[in-house]
């Protein structure tokens, strides 16, 4: 009994100790983590309400603060322990070095991101269309995926370098657009009449640009009439109001004049009667 009493005294020091290292570890710990959130919602905030900043490096730059601090309360934490932080850093820069080795489309993938942030061919709230058939509204370019929103309320996640590899056809980063409509007029309706009635509609529309002015040229013609093509700019952000309301005020304000719908006409002819006598 006085043997295991001796050896208990003996340890009681270092369980001590080791208690104290433990409950600092997790003090450490939470204090970590928690400095880290603060850290992000902070930068988060901050760099939303800041008209300098895009918005599209917002969630990169989050995730490289927050995860920057907790990386750093983590050693802290070994080093509570008496790990040689110095020999770990090695260790996980080997380790680094070879999931880095095995994982390089992730790594391809980081790199596309960093380099879309730099160079912006995309920032979120645009619209873009990428030549692999993909297009919506730009939601977030992160460290692996951009996101993106379609128009019919679906989200849409591409790896950065799909995104960096594709042609990027940017329809929001102007702040004005071209809107061209071909119209079809009627052979047998009198198309200085017909283009007077365009131009007329055009120029009056509120959402049709002044400058440049508009252009109500012929174009080319077809088997169902002469083609007219309206040419104008909008505010880009009003490009389908505009497109969606003069495809139907053309019909009506053509219909109303008086001018006939092109609609194809063929004609066709019988073919000659054989005579009686020849066929003889």
């Amino acid at each position: 009994m006085n043997e295991y009493l001796v050896g208990l005294e003996a340890w009681m020091p270092r369980l001590a100790d080791g208690a104290v290292n433990l409950v600092m570890a997790l003090l450490i710990l939470i204090v970590g983590w928690w400095i880290s959130a603060l850290l992000g919602r902070w930068v988060r905030r901050a760099a939303t309400r800041s008209p300098r900043v895009d918005p599209t490096i917002v969630p990169m730059f989050y995730t490289v603060v927050v995860w920057t601090v907790r990386i750093f309360t983590v050693i802290a934490v070994l080093a509570r322990f008496g790990v040689q932080t110095a020999s770990l850093i090695a260790v996980l820069g080997a380790a680094g070095l070879a999931v880095g080795l095995a994982l390089q489309n992730t790594l391809q993938n980081i790199a596309a991101g960093i380099m879309l942030l730099m160079l912006r061919p995309l920032r979120a709230g645009e619209y873009v269309a990428l030549s692999s058939g993909t297009e919506g509204t730009v939601e977030e370019v992160g460290l692996f995926l951009c996101r993106l929103v379609q128009v019919d309320g679906i989200h849409v996640s591409l790896p950065n370098s799909v995104v960096w590899n594709a042609t990027i056809t940017n329809y929001s980063r102007n702040v004005t657009r071209r809107l061209d409509i071909p119209v079809t007029v009627h052979y047998s309706d009198d198309l200085d009449a017909a283009l007077a009635s365009l131009t007329r509609l055009v120029s009056e529309h509120p959402l049709v640009s002044k400058e440049p002015a508009p252009q109500i040229k012929v174009s080319e013609y077809k088997d169902n009439g002469t083609v007219v093509n309206l040419r104008m700019w909008c505010a880009a952000a009003q490009y389908w109001d505009l497109r969606w309301d003069l495809f139907h005020q053309i019909r009506q304000t053509l219909g109303s004049a008086g001018f006939k719908p092109p609609i194809p006409v063929r004609e066709i002819q019988a073919p000659p009667k054989e005579d009686s006598h020849s066929a003889a």
